[in-house]
């Protein structure tokens, strides 16, 4: 058996398009800690193309913001010591296209923490094929409050 996603282990029921293994025709990132670097692999397919052989801009935006956002939540829970992910949410995002993105590839997506608070991680990230960087990406993250939409969504 493979080892298990941090979606996986701690989020099962999650519908996300991006990273829910709920959702069957969602992307399902599979995130996984290694070392201080959060890693995914993931194989585009044909109704992901912006073009022929070219991945789409929006899905690689949204393969950059869950990882990110689950390397925050991850970050945070071992941080404070927790058990269970706090539920974070996306504050702000971007990324940079800097080279057209195959299609016919797996793609490496992996995400750094650069700075956190008790409530708050910056992140950057990239996205690479065939050893080269196609998107980089950063973002803030924070964790929500009772009350929030997303609190307690995992």
């Amino acid at each position: 058996m493979s080892e298990s996603s941090l979606q996986e282990r701690y989020a099962p029921k999650n519908a996300c398009f991006g990273c829910g293994p709920a959702n069957q025709r969602g992307l399902r990132i599979r995130s996984f800690k290694r070392g201080d670097v959060y890693v995914a692999e993931w194989r585009p397919e044909p109704h992901h193309q912006a073009f022929e052989g070219v991945v789409n801009g929006g899905i690689l935006g949204a393969l950059l913001d869950c990882h990110m956002n689950w390397a925050s939540a991850h970050h945070l829970m071992l941080k404070a010591g927790l058990d269970m992910l706090p539920s974070t949410v996306t504050a702000e995002y971007g990324v940079k296209l800097l080279r057209p993105t195959p299609s016919d590839t797996e793609l490496t997506i992996e995400a750094r923490i650069v700075e956190s608070s008790d409530d708050r991680v910056s992140v950057e990230g990239t996205i690479r094929a065939n050893g080269k960087t196609c998107v980089t990406g950063h973002g803030t993250f924070v964790a929500v409050q009772p009350g929030h939409p997303a609190y307690h969504r995992w």
